[in-house]
């Protein structure tokens, strides 16, 4: 790989890559670690899923009040990483972090289906629960308080995004000669280099 194979804008390459990697039929192509520190400084790191990517950054949804929240809270910057092994690709993005709009959220948990909505209220996500049957009972709970009606947005779920300060681009090569490319974000646009393997 070469820097004239990379397009100058990180976002566009990096939805060059994932759309690679969606036509290639990778299992979760969308999937990415996201890697928080919380205000004690200890890192945590799970897969969420992307779900927008533009020039406003890298979108995804959850529980404010879980781990990541928290961790977001104290400390709103985080780091993404895309696993596509299957194409010997990785790409990595960091930067800091902000919610996105309420409207935004609103509009991305209403297009999620019901069962995902209603889970959204049962699950107080990275809180210790007694057992299955437990969660089980607040979903059948929560179906009957909502029979019949739409299901809100929860005021504890909702939208982040990274807004990336670099980009790196991680393609394998033979001997483990790997290429790699870093995007940094600059007051004059964003410098690409090349970084050792």
């Amino acid at each position: 790989m070469d820097p004239e194979d990379l397009d100058a804008d990180p976002i566009v390459q990096l939805q060059r890559w994932l759309g690679d990697a969606i036509d290639a039929g990778l299992p979760h192509p969308t999937a990415m670690a996201l890697a928080t520190a919380g205000a004690d400084g200890k890192p945590s790191a799970r897969h969420v899923l992307l779900k927008g990517l533009d020039d406003r950054g890298l979108e995804w949804h959850t529980n404010y009040e879980s781990r990541k929240g928290r961790d977001l809270a104290a400390n709103p910057y985080a780091t993404v990483v895309f696993p596509w092994f299957g194409m010997w690709r990785q790409a990595t993005a960091s930067g800091p972090v902000t919610k996105v709009s309420a409207e935004d959220s609103d509009a991305y948990f209403d297009s999620r289906d019901r069962g995902s909505q209603i889970s959204a209220w049962a699950s107080p996500q990275s809180e210790v629960v007694p057992d299955r049957a437990w969660l089980e009972q607040r979903v059948a709970e929560l179906e009957r308080r909502f029979d019949g009606k739409p299901v809100p947005r929860p005021p504890h779920w909702g939208g982040y995004r990274l807004w990336p300060e670099t980009i790196d681009f991680w393609y394998s090569q033979p001997d483990r000669l790997h290429d790699r490319f870093r995007y940094e974000r600059t007051t004059e646009g964003w410098m690409v280099t090349r970084l050792a393997p």
